[in-house]
């Protein structure tokens, strides 16, 4: 087929339609990969995931933050000589689950598998995990670290394993079905079931499983699949105590926010405002310590614990309420000053409209608690606007 063109213009062959390309062959699984700063661990994964997944149609997505390691670059460069293997750079989102969700969702696969780029899953189960969904044996599965064949052993320091176990206990607790590690980020479940359970996930923090479990509710049929945890060979460990906070944080969002409160009210807000309580806490401290403790004027006790406790909210929200969004190294300073301002308004609209109701006989109380909410969801909503917005 040619395109004619006007004025005796050499015609142009068409593109094939897409009716008419040849098919391609169906891919068996899909395995996502999110990662930050692995990029020594994209080959040897690569290589290991040709031994292990061999006589399967596969393809392996590797979903990297931006990483300053060159991960992207390393991964396209394989991409060069290797069509399975594909690469999306995201600019602007972090965390794990957004990624793993992203990846996933850019999958055509049959089924999905997740795994972490630093090479300590053992791809060689990856056929069993397979095999359980595709037989129809369950709809999940998971290579666990602490059933019955397991070997944790790649959790090297014993604060990582009380960390883990700490995980565990407060997750088993709270989990509809039954899993030895209910922190694994290794699983297996088909490509329909995480399209259906998606648009309900969360996509924060670094729990996706648990995120999924929770979602899918007591019906879900759970295959766990023992390996060996291997030692870290490079990269970066993303395992810590603030982890686990998110990880709370998820629990108090499933179990609370959304059942009671039907999801209206954001656990980002949630967080946002317990840290606003906490900096109430430090004002005063300062205040007490300034005024009473070192003697200085109330007008110069009061403006340090102001700045006090402002420097203070900023910090723990950058660390925890916006956790995958967190500024570093110069943007921590020009953040800290726009946050500065913003609470600066917030804290002039708070007293102006506290003001405003008492003068239209509104009681004192109920006035200034008014003021205090709406000043509240003024620093959240402008501060997740100009301070932490995406890049």
């Amino acid at each position: 087929m040619t395109v004619t063109l006007r004025d005796g213009q050499t015609p142009i062959p068409a593109a094939a339609s897409p009716a008419t390309a040849p098919p391609a062959a169906a891919l068996d699984l899909s395995v996502v990969v999110p990662c930050y700063n692995e990029a020594a661990n994209v080959a040897p994964l690569v290589a290991a995931l040709d031994t292990a997944l061999a006589g399967l149609a596969w393809e392996v997505i590797f979903v990297d933050d931006n990483s300053p390691d060159g991960t992207a670059a390393a991964a396209r460069a394989l991409a060069q000589h290797d069509p399975r293997v594909r690469c999306i750079r995201r600019i602007g989102r972090r965390g794990l689950a957004s990624a793993v969700i992203e990846g996933a969702l850019a999958s055509s696969a049959a089924a999905i598998a997740v795994m972490d780029g630093d090479l300590q899953h053992d791809e060689t189960i990856l056929p069993a995990m397979l095999d359980a969904v595709r037989s129809g044996r369950a709809d999940l599965a998971v290579g666990s670290r602490f059933a019955a064949g397991a070997d944790a052993g790649g959790l090297s320091s014993p604060w990582r394993h009380r960390l883990s176990e700490s995980g565990i206990r407060l997750a088993q607790s709270f989990l509809p079905v039954r899993l030895s590690d209910p922190l694994s980020g290794y699983f297996l479940l088909s490509r329909a079931l995480f399209e259906r359970l998606a648009p309900s996930l969360t996509g924060q923090g670094f729990k996706i499983l648990l995120d999924l479990v929770l979602t899918a509710g007591p019906g879900l049929r759970v295959a766990e699949v023992p390996f060996r945890f291997r030692a870290r060979e490079a990269g970066e460990s993303k395992l810590d105590v603030l982890v686990l906070v998110q990880f709370a944080g998820l629990i108090l969002d499933r179990l609370v926010l959304r059942r009671f409160l039907g999801g209206v009210v954001p656990l980002r807000f949630i967080a946002f405002a317990l840290v606003g309580a906490l900096g109430v806490l430090v004002h005063l401290a300062v205040l007490e310590a300034g005024f009473a403790g070192l003697h200085l004027h109330f007008e110069l006790a009061q403006s340090l614990a102001t700045v006090a406790a402002m420097a203070f909210n900023f910090a723990l929200n950058n660390q925890v309420t916006y956790r995958d969004q967190r500024l570093r190294g110069p943007r921590v300073w020009s953040g800290l000053l726009l946050f500065m301002l913003v609470c600066g308004i917030g804290a002039i609209a708070n007293v102006g409209i506290a003001q405003a109701l008492y003068a239209q006989h509104t009681p004192g109380l109920a006035a200034g608690a008014t003021g205090a909410v709406i000043g509240v969801v003024w620093n959240y909503a402008v501060s997740a606007t100009l301070v932490w917005r995406a890049r």
